[in-house]
């Protein structure tokens, strides 16, 4: 008998076998026999109980599993060693001394072999040994312990469980691209809400499930990380997508980042996606610098304003003391105005409220020059900086060249809610001035004017340079212009 098992070996070689329920060796049926030759002499994990007294006999595989209970439990009965997890082994040793074999490939056991409460995991085979004429005479048992795997495992689960609530949580779209294909493995919320939530992606090909994107060269870039292992950013990069329920195409800037994802032999298996859509925040930077720029170029115009404002109220003040008041007046209004727009528009106000805002530096007290209509119309403080801008440039335009210029010049300011309700238009109409001649380049103020309401997703300007007086209109989506943060 071979002895790979040194300490079992001993053991079953020390054991005085005649005070036990097996009796003398020599006694042994060939089966027994032939059993304890094959178990002692195994690497794997052995356990043979046998005869009515259940006496239990194993390797020094098995007896690692028996933590403190080993060597005491070296022949003794099965119960002996397994009390605290009776109740489970009981109905499966009963069943292979009736003749049933049982196998399974994970089973739960909670034990007390180490002096503690513990969760345990086993693999196993529980097969009836029979005599040459069918009597069951014990069991014999190859099994393995797979408490580590199995925690593992589990482990490895909650990782990825964990990293798919970060990544759910990420305000960021992301996705998880598999193999040479880049096949769609995962896609959180901002993911599907970037490329259109209508999107069935998931186990198929970039190129089949954004098919748009072929010929952008992004199948090209992906391809490039995947094969060299290199991840590639970009920020701002124009994608065209199809979003929308009936695949209408809008043009998105996303920040990208592919990372590649590896094996634990480093070869690259997919790519890890980051995306975000910044097109919104590209647009608000666009608008704020042209407000900035704005600011800078009304500063510039403020003497021509105040003389405007000057002139104007000097030729219709009675006396110097009226007078004094009312450019002073004007000028504190004109300061608060700056002050509002500087501000960045905070709070929500109405059409109204920013019209006679304009009314109150530029008109005429005496004898109004401004045509004003509209309903009481609330408006988001976004929508109301960009609106102030574009009537105080308007404003200024038309007093140094506009109809505001001369005396008999006359502003007509309209404003309404239309299509159904959920647009708004508001009209700005000169008569009476000089003969208007269309600029030959576009300074600033114009496209200030020209760049529409900020919060609005859309807005149509039209500029009409008639020689009879300027014409402006804006079209803008209510919701938008009424947005409150």
């Amino acid at each position: 008998m071979s002895a790979p098992n040194p300490e079992c070996l001993r053991l079953f070689q020390e054991t005085n076998w005649s005070s036990t329920p097996l009796g003398p060796q020599d006694g042994w049926t060939p089966e027994l026999r032939t059993l304890v030759n094959v178990m002692l002499g195994s690497l794997q994990p052995m356990l043979i109980v046998w005869g009515p007294a259940q006496t239990t006999l194993y390797n020094d595989g098995y007896a690692q599993m028996c933590g403190l209970r080993h060597p005491a439990a070296f022949g003794r009965s099965f119960y002996d060693l397994w009390y605290d997890i009776w109740d489970q082994v009981d109905p499966i040793i009963t069943a292979a001394y009736a003749g049933q074999g049982t196998s399974m490939a994970d089973i739960t056991f909670t034990m007390h072999r180490k002096g503690y409460p513990e969760e345990t995991h086993f693999a196993f085979s529980y097969t009836p040994v029979r005599d040459p004429w069918g009597k069951v005479l014990g069991m014999f048992c190859a099994c393995t312990e797979t408490t580590t795997e199995v925690k593992l495992r589990r482990e490895e689960l909650n990782q990825r469980e964990r990293f798919i609530q970060v990544f759910e949580l990420s305000p960021g779209g992301i996705a998880m691209l598999v193999g040479p294909y880049h096949v769609f493995e995962y896609a959180n919320d901002s993911y599907y809400s970037m490329v259109g939530l209508c999107r069935d992606i998931i186990g198929k090909p970039v190129a089949d499930a954004l098919k748009e994107v072929v010929d952008q060269g992004i199948i090209e870039l992906l391809d490039g990380v995947f094969r060299t292992g290199e991840p590639y950013i970009a920020r701002g990069m124009s994608i065209a997508l199809n979003r929308g329920p009936e695949g209408e195409t809008q043009r998105r800037f996303i920040d990208l980042v592919y990372q590649p994802m590896r094996d634990i032999h480093g070869t690259v298996i997919g790519i890890l996606v980051q995306a975000q859509d910044v097109t919104e925040e590209r647009a608000e930077a666009r608008h704020r610098e042209l407000l900035s720029h704005e600011l800078g170029h009304r500063l510039k115009n403020q003497l021509a304003m105040l003389q405007a404002i000057a002139s104007q109220t000097l030729r219709n003040a009675t006396d110097l003391h009226s007078a004094r008041t009312d450019l002073m007046q004007r000028i504190a209004v004109l300061g608060r105005a700056h002050d509002a727009l500087i501000a960045g528009g905070r709070g929500s106000s109405t059409v109204g409220e920013l019209v006679a805002q304009l009314l109150a530096i530029n008109d005429d007290p005496v004898s109004s020059r401004f045509i004003v209509s509209g309903p009481p119309l609330v408006i988001g403080p976004r929508a109301a900086l960009s609106l102030s801008l574009i009537l105080h440039e308007l404003g200024t335009n038309a007093l140094k060249y506009g109809a505001l210029s001369v005396p008999q010049g006359r502003v007509s300011i309209h404003w309404a809610v239309t299509e159904n309700g959920k647009g708004f238009r508001l009209t700005w109409e000169e008569t009476g001035g000089p003969v208007v001649q269309e600029p030959a380049s576009r300074g600033s103020g114009t496209r200030l004017i020209q760049a529409g309401l900020a919060g609005t997703e859309h807005c149509e300007i039209s500029l009409d340079y008639h020689e009879t007086g300027l014409r402006f209109q804006v079209d803008a989506d209510l919701s938008g212009v009424q947005q409150s943060h």
